[in-house]
């Protein structure tokens, strides 16, 4: 007796039915990225209140729903990256070769963000006073970087969303667990499950982008408008420019000279991740992506997921380099500071050392304030940029995730681990994949 191959494996319909055609998701970001502009115009136009309030409530919800596994999730993806390590040849290498180029990236970005910044003075001619700044609720300082690094309790940084110090008792989980070698074998075990239990959630949150991006880029032009938006024209226009010229300048030339692979198929692969990250406005939430395309742009696993959630709670080129190099030197003209050469390298330290203050999260007020209180110039600015902030963090985030895929790319090839191959075949969308992989169970046709 013998099943029928034919029956098994086709569920095509009989009829030449209309069939809705599948819309790729990157068509569908844009789709919400236009209907957001959109509706946002429309509410701020015709002062519509509920579509002003239906907006502001899909984005809020979107962002938390990001917002909710971030904490479990990166410290479980700290915890098993690290583990991973042992599977890795050189692990020490490949460890401190991906923190070189964390901070050789960063002090390019930072450089170009200083060079924009004082070719163009963002500060000049924007009618803003001093007066128009305010004290930021929350300020940041190296005392409180160095000592907020370690919680009083292990629940805290859970409820209150501190990702520096989950990540701090991530690592120090994660080492502990090597050195208990095969005792630790079932708590590795569960967080493996965990983990890959919370990027199955997330990635049904990451479907909804395309909605996200509807509420949170609608809530943004109904609420700040273009008026606002042309007080901060030129530092806007820095931003932008900065972030481009590092994303489309910057890293092409090391993928081509560095780790000599091509700039337009990392771009290819990549791009699932960087258009996500550029709509939530969040590097941890993007993680998953970002480490699938980077897993699919030829970087082993093993390496990839110790790299990607480091990168996401780290490497911030975006919003670490560019963003406080041009805010630092808009706010200084504001208030009428003369700064000097002194000062421009305190902010590429800053960039470099401080990154993991931003902790992947959307906003960069603490890097921000960071930067100022270093320099001493007064934190009231930091009130000036955080009407336009949620206009610029899209661009800075997308910039954060390049990178964070980019640095993996560049030591796999330098070590000769990258598989080119895969590298070279990398277009797909993560998102479409992982459906249809999840969608279509096995068929075996059975003969006896």
């Amino acid at each position: 007796m013998s099943a029928n191959p034919a029956s098994a494996t086709t569920d095509e319909p009989s009829g030449s039915g209309f069939r809705i055609p599948k819309v790729p998701f990157w068509a569908q970001i844009v789709a919400g990225l236009l209907l957001g502009v959109l509706l946002g115009w429309l509410a701020r136009s015709y002062d519509i209140a509920w579509l002003y309030t239906t907006l502001d409530k899909v984005g809020h919800i979107f962002v938390q729903l990001l917002k909710l596994a971030v904490a479990p999730l990166v410290f479980f993806a700290i915890l098993v990256s690290i583990t991973n390590l042992r599977k890795v040849n050189n692990a020490a290498r490949l460890a401190t070769r991906t923190l070189l180029w964390f901070m050789i990236t960063s002090l390019i970005a930072v450089a170009i963000g200083l060079a924009i910044g004082l070719i163009t003075n963002p500060g000049s001619g924007t009618g803003l006073t001093p007066k128009d700044g305010k004290l930021p609720e929350h300020a940041g300082s190296w005392l409180d970087f160095l000592t907020g690094i370690i919680p009083d309790n292990v629940i805290t940084p859970f409820t209150e969303l501190n990702v520096l110090q989950i990540v701090f008792m991530a690592a120090v989980a994660g080492i502990a667990a090597l050195q208990l070698g095969e005792k630790a074998q079932p708590i590795l075990t569960l967080s493996e499950s965990v983990l890959e239990l919370l990027q199955k959630a997330l990635w049904w949150v990451i479907r909804l982008a395309p909605l996200g991006t509807v509420g949170l880029i609608g809530y943004a032009i109904a609420d700040y408008g273009w008026d606002l938006i042309g007080k901060y024209a030129t530092f806007t226009a820095d931003v932008y420019i900065g972030c481009a010229l590092v994303m489309f300048g910057v890293y092409p030339l090391l993928l081509a000279t560095v780790a000599k692979v091509s700039p337009v198929q990392f771009f290819k692969g990549a791009w699932p991740a960087i258009q996500l990250a550029f709509v939530s406005r969040s590097s941890v939430g993007t993680m998953p992506v970002t480490q699938k395309v980077t897993e699919r742009l030829g970087v082993p696993k093993e390496y990839a997921s110790f790299a990607v959630p480091f990168g996401a709670t780290t490497k911030m080129d975006g919003c670490a380099a560019i963003y406080p190099a041009l805010a630092a030197i808009f706010i200084a003209q504001i208030f009428d500071v003369q700064l000097g050469v002194g000062d421009y390298i305190l902010i590429a330290f800053v960039s470099v050392i401080g990154s993991a203050a931003t902790a992947g999260l959307t906003g960069a007020t603490v890097m921000l304030t960071l930067t100022l209180s270093t320099l001493g110039l007064p934190l009231e600015g930091v009130g000036l940029l955080m009407a336009i902030d949620p206009i610029l963090d899209m661009m800075r985030t997308a910039t954060n995730v390049a990178g964070q895929a980019l640095v993996p790319v560049i030591v796999s090839a330098r070590e000769k681990i990258l598989d080119h191959d895969a590298y070279n075949s990398a277009s797909a969308s993560p998102v479409e994949e992982v459906e249809v992989r999840d969608a279509e169970p096995e068929r075996v046709a059975v003969a006896a």
